[in-house]
């Protein structure tokens, strides 16, 4: 690909992963995929400049502020880190600092995965939160930050204007309970503890966020008037005095102490209440910081070690044929229990044929398994050596396992599709048809079944009375002069009634 056409490319992809990002808390893209591709993207617009646009997501810190909320302009701007990926570039940061600082020394913090707010007080009292938005502008959330208990609303012998940054954050057994409560309510489920976190910061009524059981750890002192310190651990110890709920934090100079204590800490991260994708290295003196400054986009006294996802091997025991509503079959990974990411894991996504062809996936093989974005369990590769012997090449069939119909390929796609007009699995979940309120869809189940062994129950004639009413609650139409009733249902898939 040429150098223009692929900043292009990964201008758009990035762009479109902030916006399910920053805008709509409903990230696609990990964290760890966007932060290597963003490092592409700065490496080619360095080598090539000409090509590269103004508006590059290299030149921004974060996204844009929603408009349901009241915009605020920080005293303060809340900068973002310089990501490094290894132990190396991790000392070719520290390298950098003590061209500055020969005696530097450091602190390291565990980066919470959530989201970055700042908390102001004027003579003791909180008067104001707000996201970090694009770093300069971000939304007042007050009344949604008042909800959390671990923000202190009044302060003691506080100066009379302080300003602290906090990673607000859903505990995992708030995220579990959360999830848990989603799915008995028939809702989407949240797709991690930090979409969650910002999804409820954001809501407008402030009895949804007290429901959520958010919290949040204060990680930086953003402005003191009246207040010297000399160091950055002097701040957190002093928020901790004003009795905030504080980041744990350790101090070394010695760059091999340093990077034990991000390994622990990369070890251990699944041990904390909390997610976190990271570690972060600070500059402790404050004088330093401000002789180091920062570049257009982060300090240049602050690194962010971001920690690959973890990787695991077990064993692909079977491969299930999933049939949803609208007709398209999913294959799903049935595989070894595996402790993964802080839980155990027993499936996986295929997404599709191409999927499973593209990596040569077979029943029998052992993978490589990890978890896309810290939540969806994800097939990355077939250790090849350790394959079986007589494991043959995975083919979707070529006939519905649910009712037996014939199976077609989308023309523009990779979904493979039912064509069967009278497929349980699509009238199960069936839509009921547009009314004066629009569309509705019912939050039934879909399908998950064995491509030889379809569920039984499809073999039992259905009782008399059941035929009055479609399990979709479609709408029973009447054919014949006996005017006898039975269900008539819209087929998603074909785009018609069922007759």
């Amino acid at each position: 690909m040429e150098p223009k056409q692929e900043i292009e490319q990964l201008t758009r992809e990035l762009e479109h992963a902030g916006y399910l990002y920053y805008v709509l808390d409903n990230p696609e893209m990990s964290d760890y995929d966007y932060d290597h591709k963003l490092r592409r993207l700065e490496e080619l617009e360095a080598q090539y400049p000409q090509y590269a646009s103004p508006l590059s997501p290299t030149r921004r810190v974060g996204g844009q502020a929603l408009s349901e909320f009241v915009k605020v302009r920080h005293a303060v701007p809340l900068e973002s880190l310089q990501d490094v990926f290894s132990y190396d570039e991790l000392r070719d940061f520290d390298a950098h600092v003590r061209e500055e600082e020969p005696d530097a020394e450091y602190s390291v913090e565990p980066k919470v995965d959530g989201l970055s707010v700042a908390l102001e007080y004027v003579d003791g009292q909180f008067v104001r939160g707000a996201t970090r938005g694009d770093g300069l502008i971000g939304e007042d959330v007050t009344e949604n930050l008042k909800t959390i208990r671990s923000i202190p609303m009044t302060l003691e012998h506080a100066p009379a204007r302080l300003i602290v940054r906090g990673e607000v954050f859903m505990p995992r057994a708030s995220f579990e309970a959360l999830n848990a409560e989603q799915e008995k309510l028939g809702k989407p489920l949240f797709a991690n503890p930090r979409n969650a976190a910002a999804g409820s910061l954001r809501q407008l009524d402030p009895g949804i966020a007290a429901k959520r059981r958010l919290d949040i750890l204060v990680f930086n002192l953003q402005l003191a008037e009246g207040a010297e310190f000399q160091t950055h651990s002097e701040t957190l110890d002093y928020l901790r005095n004003l009795k905030f709920k504080v980041i744990p934090y350790t101090l070394c100079r010695d760059m091999d102490k340093a990077e034990q204590l991000i390994a622990e800490l990369g070890e251990t991260r699944y041990d904390l209440p909390y997610d976190i994708d990271g570690a972060v290295m600070k500059l402790n003196s404050l004088a330093g910081r401000a002789r180091l400054g920062s570049t257009a986009k982060f300090p240049r006294w602050a690194a962010a070690f971001k920690y690959p996802p973890e990787v695991k091997e077990t064993v692909l025991e079977d491969i299930v044929v999933q049939v949803g509503r609208t007709g398209v079959l999913t294959p799903r990974a049935i595989v070894a229990p595996v402790h993964l990411a802080g839980t155990t894991v027993t499936a996986a996504t295929l997404h599709n044929q191409d999927f499973i062809t593209d990596k040569d996936i077979r029943i029998g093989d052992t993978v490589k398994i990890r978890k896309a974005g810290e939540i969806i369990p994800e097939i990355l590769e077939v250790v090849l050596t350790r394959r079986p012997e007589g494991a043959q090449p995975y083919h979707l069939p070529d006939k519905c396992p649910v009712c037996g119909a014939p199976v077609v390929r989308d023309e523009d796609g990779a979904a493979l599709r039912c064509t069967g007009a009278e497929c349980p699995a699509q009238l199960s979940r069936c839509p009921i048809p547009p009314t004066s309120t629009g569309w509705t869809t019912p939050r039934l189940p879909s399908f998950p079944v064995r491509e030889k062994n379809p569920p039984q129950i499809w073999k039992r004639p259905l009782k008399p009375a059941s035929r009055t009413i479609c399990p979709a609650f479609c709408a029973p139409s009447v054919s014949g002069r006996s005017a006898a009733r039975r269900p008539r249902c819209w087929l998603p898939a074909l785009g018609r009634w069922t007759a």
